[in-house]
């Protein structure tokens, strides 16, 4: 497991989003087949990344982003999918997808699910993640969730003004600002006015 976590606008959903069409995943989620597409918007860092796998390693992946969810959901419904990802709400179908796609082992790309779960999800999540790692799969994850960045053991970059640094979960400015923000809200919601 691997997770990178910085600001908004720091370049995490554009490393995700390279690394993914590197491997040969669709900038738009899906799997190594998934071939939808609605709005070019990616940038050409891919074309400049060498990804190195393993020998023996799996071609497999599957990149989840929580921005393009809806037209995934319409591609999959197009192709005959079985899936009833519409009728449920954004976290619930998040959830059914990783656990309807379980069975595929490779690397999995997560950018920013925690925008479609709450705190029982993000925690159902880190479940279904340590699953996928036990069956062999490699994951890398982006996020901006405290809760989804305490998982166990994994390796986890900060990026920012300073570039990209491995960090421990304590030290991480995310986890800092969230407990400074949960153990006095009214020292930040005073200046929102």
């Amino acid at each position: 497991m691997t997770i990178l976590v910085g600001d908004n606008g720091s370049g995490k959903s554009t490393l995700v989003e390279a690394i993914a069409m590197a491997f040969g995943m669709n900038a738009e989620g899906g799997s190594t087949n998934a071939m939808t597409r609605t709005y070019p918007s990616e940038s050409n860092l891919a074309d400049h990344l060498q990804l190195v796998r393993g020998g023996g390693a799996s071609r497999r992946g599957f990149f989840l982003r929580a921005e393009t969810m809806h037209g995934l959901f319409t591609y999959l419904e197009s192709i005959g999918d079985t899936g009833s990802f519409h009728q449920r709400s954004h976290g619930e179908s998040f959830l059914d997808l990783v656990v309807a796609r379980s069975e595929m082992h490779g690397l999995w790309i997560l950018d920013e699910p925690e925008s479609a779960l709450s705190l029982p999800g993000c925690l159902a999540l880190i479940g279904l993640l340590r699953d996928l790692i036990n069956g062999g799969s490699q994951v890398l994850l982006s996020t901006h969730s405290p809760v989804l960045a305490a998982y166990p053991d994994a390796d986890r970059y900060e990026i920012g003004e300073w570039g990209i640094r491995a960090c421990e979960y304590d030290d991480l400015d995310l986890v800092r600002n969230w407990r400074a923000f949960l153990d006095a809200p009214e020292r930040f919601l005073r200046h929102t006015t």
